[in-house]
Order: structure tokens, then sequence, then C-alpha cells
């Protein structure tokens, strides 16, 4: 009989071999995300799950100090083999004792499997719940660009592709960059960002450690969108596995006769196929077609550029003491308040 078991992991490159090896290898799962974590402050775990000694499975767990209730997180992950039940019910003794010796309420998993029914009932058997808030981006749009540019022009709507061009033509430049100086100015211009579009951005120095970790092992570049010395939109990409992620970005209000956010996109996808990339995540999008969604108007602009959405399974919760069901009407209730 197989002989299952999960240790620690210490080595940065068996953890990072063994994820860019599956698909997806979300940069969620990598090495650097945890060192990410680690610089905010937080605690983290990265496990191993091995199988008669071989490597089969990987889970990086974050834990949060909220105040809502501490509990862990497991970003788009962990990454296993979901049809083996052993590793599957490996991975949950895991992170119960993990919880338990954490002191934490509860367990939040968001992982890279998609949304449906035969996931949702394997999730509800394993004792999770579905969690009141997403976690990270669950409803993406992604874009196949391993195809000539003037096919990944021609599947663009039309007035994508126009204000594409447009941009060509407007006068605007591109600044790239690996400093985390220019956390300062991408997070005053998220300030606008999220005034505009109603959500709560993110600190500066998330925008800061991001950059110099990823940067460091030249998978995030910062791309700066310029008409003259002003400053139009910013954005960092990470550059993981086969797949470059639109994660943070930030722009200015106004100036709505330059098309730069069209601009700023149309460069990021070729600085992606210069580094053979395959695909291009846009990142979040709205859960779904509801032209009053807070995120309609993104969703329209991301989808624009031609490509399919995928909707990973919605974040579960499992619960480790009755103090989670506090954390859980809490954040049921801001989440109507915020109309996420």
């Amino acid at each position: 009989m197989a002989k299952y078991k999960s240790e620690i992991i210490e080595d940065k490159k068996v953890w990072e071999d063994f994820v860019l090896s599956h698909n997806p290898g979300t940069f969620l799962q990598s090495w650097d995300w945890g060192e990410v974590n680690i610089r905010d402050g937080a605690k983290i775990f990265r496990f191993g799950f091995y199988k008669d000694l071989k490597l089969i499975g990987i889970c990086l767990i974050i834990k949060e100090s909220a105040k809502r209730g501490p509990h862990l997180i497991v970003p788009a992950g962990p990454i296993i083999d979901w049809s083996d039940l052993n590793v599957v019910n490996l991975f949950v003794k895991t992170v119960k004792a993990l919880a338990k010796h954490e002191h934490c309420w509860f367990i939040r998993v968001r992982p890279e499997i998609v949304s449906n029914i035969d996931n949702k009932k394997l999730f509800k058997s394993l004792g999770f719940v579905s969690a009141p808030m997403h976690l990270h981006a669950e409803n993406t749009w992604i874009l196949n660009i391993d195809r000539p540019e003037d096919q990944i022009l021609s599947g663009m709507r039309k007035t994508t592709r126009y204000l594409v061009k447009k941009g060509e033509k407007s006068g605007l430049t591109i600044e790239k960059t690996i400093s985390p100086n220019v956390a300062r100015m991408l997070f005053e211009l998220q300030k606008e960002t999220a005034k505009r579009h109603k959500f709560v951005g993110f600190p500066e120095d998330l925008f800061r450690n991001e950059i110099e970790i990823f940067g460091k092992d030249n998978n995030a570049q910062v791309f700066i969108c310029k008409k003259g010395n002003e400053t139009l939109a910013m954005a960092i990409i990470i550059f993981y596995g086969n797949t470059a992620y639109y994660h943070f970005s930030g722009s200015i209000t106004g100036h709505n006769e330059i098309p730069f956010s069209y601009f700023l996109q149309w460069q990021i996808i070729q600085e992606a196929k210069k580094r053979g990339v395959k695909f291009y995540n846009f990142w979040g999008i709205a859960p779904n077609n509801d032209p009053s969604h807070r995120f309609a108007g993104v969703t329209m602009f991301k989808t624009g550029f031609g490509g399919e959405r995928i909707d990973w399974l919605h974040a579960h919760d499992l619960p480790i003491v009755p103090r989670y069901w506090l954390t859980y009407t809490f954040e049921s209730m801001r989440k109507i308040l915020r109309k996420l």
C-alpha cells in the first residue's frame, strides 16, 4: 500500500521545479509569493505532499492575523491531483492540524480548479462551506497570445482594435522598470482608480515588495504609460511559467480623449510575446454580465481584447472553531454593504 505524508519544503528549487511543471502553475503558489507575504509580516508554511517519497503536491499556506478572526489562507492552491482522494485527504488533515496549532478559527481555500458542480460537491464532502468573500481573482479573463500579432488584433472587438491603433499614434510612451521606488507613484494612481471604481486599494508596501522580490528573479516588470512628462497609467506585470498576469494597476482620472489604457495593454502583450509567454491573464472581471455591476466597465474593457472567461472555484472555508461563524456573519454583512 502506498504511503502518503506531508512535510515542510525548504528548498526553493525543489518547490519551483514542481510548481512550474504543472498547469496551471500559478504565481500565487510560487516561492516568491511566499517571500512577498513574509516581507509583509505574515507567517507562511510551505508543505510538500509525498507518495512513497515522491513529491506529488505542494501547498503554500499563509496565516492571516485579522481582527475578524485569525485564519489560514491557501491562494490558488494546493497544487495536487484532485482526483487522488488520498492526497486530497492528506491536504485537509495537514491544514486542519496546522490551523489548530496556530490557534486559527478557520481555513480559507481558493483552489485553481474550475467552478463546476463536481468540485463544489467535493469541497462540501470535505466539510467546507462556501466563503462569504472571494480570495484573489476568481473570475478571470485570459487571452492566448501564442500566435501572430495580426491574429490577436483581428480577435479584438472592433472598437478595441481601433483604440489600440489610435493609441499608437497619440504620442504615448512606455517606460519599463523593476525599481521598487515607483511603488509610491503606483499607490497614488491606484487611489484614483479605487475611487472611480469603488473598491478598496492595496498598500504601497505590497507593491514595493512584489516589484523587488519578483523583479530579482526577472518575473516582474512595471509598465509606466506617459504622455510627455505626465504619467497616465502604471501596471505591475508578473511573468510566471507560461502566463503574464496583469496584477496591480492604477490610472489617472481624465484624459478620456487619449486611449492610453488600450495602448498600455497592447505594449504589455507585445512584451509578453517577446518573453515567449503563451497566455495573458487580465486578472479579475465581474462574476456575471450584469451591466450594473461595479466592475462591468472594467470587464467590458478587458474582454474587448479577445480571449475567454475562466471561473475558478469560489473560495471555501473550513471552520475549525465555532467562533468562525462570527467571521462568517461579519463578512456576509460587509459584502452586502460594499455591494460585492
